[in-house]
């Protein structure tokens, strides 16, 4: 384990020095094709251990262990034969593998994969060098690639500081809270129709597997119901591939991960067996989709908004009694245009609304500012109530950042109330917890911002109220200095 240690600082060092890397979300994006072929290298010695009939995807000469894998550090394929190698060799193979809808998932990944990934280095002994220190860590280890996958966290953490990356990412604590919260039960599915890097899957799996460690041992057949419980779907290239990555460090051969984008498909051809027992996701916000994407819609859910989309499609594909738990921005809450206002309707009298939990506003900071939320909703049956919780900053901190992150235990308060729920008011007298009926809500127009974040109001002051304001305050300032400065002078004795 200890060649794990300062990993991410090796990669980083040696990478700043090659002139092809523009920028952290670049420099992710080299380590994680490598890290793949790395991991999908480890996986296919255990497959072959399993079955001696195994016949790796990949040709001979392209696998990791044939050309990346070298016994002695100054040997292999380095400078400008390497970077032709993997230029003109690797990448254009991998992505023009033949595939077919018998190709078991496990292996058609390679090639979905590759499709538009990138080489940026363009310094050949650097790329041996960054080589070289992956191919250091050992996955033959479950020690080894159970600590691995600490550090692989942390390297999707650092997506939030990568530009526009950032937003493939949501913070661990929040996926964390929302899978506890969900309660998963071995056997059941559940789903992300855009996954990003897989921070719901994680979550979920590592649930699961609690359950799992709790009851000391589970059949063969459980087992294999929890590592294949999840299915996901990511549109963009990156960070597919960062989630595939990622599922097979958890243990995941064979990841039901797509690259697809899940709003193509018309909503009304869903079928029972297109509905998952369970729904995490953090759906995009802020786009706006084409009209061709629109179609697929029924009028009352056509949207140009991504997430009211998303909504929809949820709605659609959340099986009868299921649970789904969802992020959405405060703009769904309040927005009273027709497709907002169509989803609200049916998630308080088709759907059963329970919970919406307020997050504060700089939970995804630093990639976005917009203030987020959580609606907690099962196919059933309304009980024709919903209750509002607002999650307040912990004491002692402004706002969360990169260096002070939202952490799980910041979730404790909410989940003390939830499981003995009661209203609650402030110290200003504003509600933090309180339940609405559904025909309260109806009657508000649809409108569920409720048990917000106070706000300040902007007083506007005349030009002659401004100045005796700020003679007042100034005056009191300059009374306050004068006040400490003659106590220190007294404590020194000095006469002034």
């Amino acid at each position: 384990m200890s060649n794990l240690s300062g990993f991410v600082k090796r990669v980083r060092d040696v990478m700043r020095n090659d002139a092809g890397i523009n920028g952290d979300a670049q420099r992710i994006e080299q380590i994680t094709w490598m890290l793949f072929l790395k991991v999908y290298d480890a996986k296919e010695e255990d497959w072959e251990f399993d079955d001696e009939q195994f016949e790796s995807i990949i040709p001979p000469k392209l696998r990791w262990r044939n050309w990346a894998h070298v016994e002695n550090q100054h040997d292999g394929l380095t400078g400008d034969q390497l970077l032709n190698f993997v230029n003109n060799e690797l990448f254009p193979t991998l992505r023009k593998l033949e595939i077919n809808s018998d190709t078991p998932i496990r292996q058609s990944i390679v090639r979905t994969t590759f499709e538009d990934a990138n080489n940026y280095m363009k310094d050949g002994v650097l790329l041996r060098q960054i080589i070289n220190i992956i191919d250091e860590l050992d996955f033959g280890s479950y020690e080894e690639t159970h600590a691995f996958g600490e550090i692989y966290e942390t390297i999707l953490k650092e997506l939030q500081s990568a530009g526009s990356a950032g937003e493939f990412y949501t913070p661990r604590a929040v996926t964390e809270f929302m899978a506890k919260m969900i309660k998963p039960q071995i056997g059941e599915t559940m789903a992300d129709f855009a996954c990003g890097t897989g921070g719901f899957l994680s979550s979920w799996i590592k649930e699961l597997e609690a359950i799992k460690d709790a009851k000391g041992s589970i059949s063969n057949e459980d087992s294999e119901k929890l590592y294949n419980s999840i299915y996901a779907i990511e549109k963009k290239q990156f960070p597919y591939m960062l989630c595939v990555t990622n599922m097979l460090l958890h243990g995941i051969d064979n990841p039901k991960v797509f690259h697809d984008n899940s709003l193509t498909k018309k909503l009304l051809d869903y079928t029972k067996k297109d509905a998952f027992d369970v729904i995490l996701m953090n759906p995009p916000y802020g786009g706006s989709e084409k009209e061709d994407i629109k179609q697929n819609f029924p009028a009352d859910l056509k949207s140009s908004e991504t997430a009211d989309l998303f909504i929809a499609v949820i709605l659609y594909r959340l099986k009868k009694n299921g649970r789904a738990a969802v992020i959405i921005p405060d703009g769904f809450l309040f927005g009273n245009d027709n497709a907002k206002v169509n989803l609200k309707k049916k998630l308080l009298t088709e759907y059963n609304l329970h919970t919406v939990v307020r997050l504060p506003q700089s939970v995804f900071s630093p990639y976005t500012s917009i203030t987020t939320n959580i609606l907690f909703f099962n196919n059933e049956e309304p009980t024709g109530k919903t209750w509002f919780y607002r999650v307040d900053i912990p004491d002692g901190i402004k706002y969360f950042s990169k260096t002070k992150p939202m952490k799980l235990s910041d979730f404790d308060d909410c989940v003390a109330w939830w499981n003995d729920r009661k209203e609650i008011a402030d110290e200003e007298g504003n509600s933090k917890a309180k339940c609405f009926t559904s025909q309260e809500l109806i009657e508000g127009g649809y409108n569920l911002d409720l048990c917000g974040y106070p706000h300040e109001e902007e007083e506007i002051l005349s030009i002659k109220e401004t100045i005796i304001n700020y003679k007042k305050h100034s005056e009191a300032a300059e009374e306050k200095i004068n006040s400490t400065l003659a106590k220190i002078t007294e404590i020194l004795g000095i006469e002034l």
